[in-house]
Parts: structure tokens; sequence; C-alpha cells
């Protein structure tokens, strides 16, 4: 009688703790979940830049665009890496030429606010460095 209970109450605890260490709410929430929002935001984020544009700004872009693709998609300006014969595409060379025409990507207009932002900080004395 006492090895029934016993295999029982061993059974329940087992299956209790496979469960709560199996199924984390915690994984869930922080990997796929917050990641998946991260993404959204993101997208959000960037298709308002590029709709905040002016025709005439989009025409310019689109210039931009087929001129700096060119330019960085060239055989003596793509990047040289294991694995890829013919080079890759100089995306930093594609950023640099897009923000000297005037028509900076939005990643670069990101890291641009991150600096200004860096920068008040800093005047504000909350950065010391």
């Amino acid at each position: 009688m006492q090895y029934r209970l016993c295999k029982k109450r061993l059974l329940i605890v087992t299956g209790i703790s496979l469960l709560l260490g199996g199924c984390s709410i915690s994984d869930w929430y922080n990997g796929y979940y917050a990641g998946r929002a991260a993404i959204i935001e993101a997208q959000k984020d960037r298709a308002a830049y590029y709709g905040a544009e002016s025709v005439q700004m989009k025409e310019l872009r689109r210039n931009n665009d087929a001129y700096c693709t060119d330019l960085a998609r060239k055989p003596e300006n793509r990047l040289q890496e294991k694995g890829f014969p013919n080079g890759v595409f100089n995306d930093g060379m594609y950023s640099i030429c897009m923000e000297k025409r005037g028509t900076p990507t939005f990643e670069t207009y990101q890291s641009n606010q991150s600096k200004k932002e860096k920068a008040e900080r800093r005047a504000r004395g909350e950065i010391v460095l």
C-alpha cells in the first residue's frame, strides 16, 4: 500500500517538474514574442520614414539608389570574402554614397539619431566619457 502511494506522488512530482521546466513562459516571451515584436516595430518605423518623404525626395532617392547600387556593385568595388570568389556587394559604400547625395538610408538615419541623442545626453552630464 505504501509503495503504491509513493509511486503516485513520484509520478505527479515528475510530471509537474517536466511541465514547468520544459515550457517556461519566460523563454517563450523573451525569445519568440520579443523578437517578433521588435521586427514588427522596426518595419513600422522604416515604413514611416520612407512614407513621410515628398514626391521630389522619392524621385531623388530612386535616382540615387540606381547610381549608388551600380557603384557598389562594380567588380572593383566589391568586398572580397571567403567563399565568394566574385566578391560581395559593398553595403558600406552604398550607404555613404546615399548619404552624401542627400538621401540617407533608414539605417544611416537611425545611426545619426543615436549619435545626436548620445551627444545631448553627454552635454547634460548623463554620460561621462
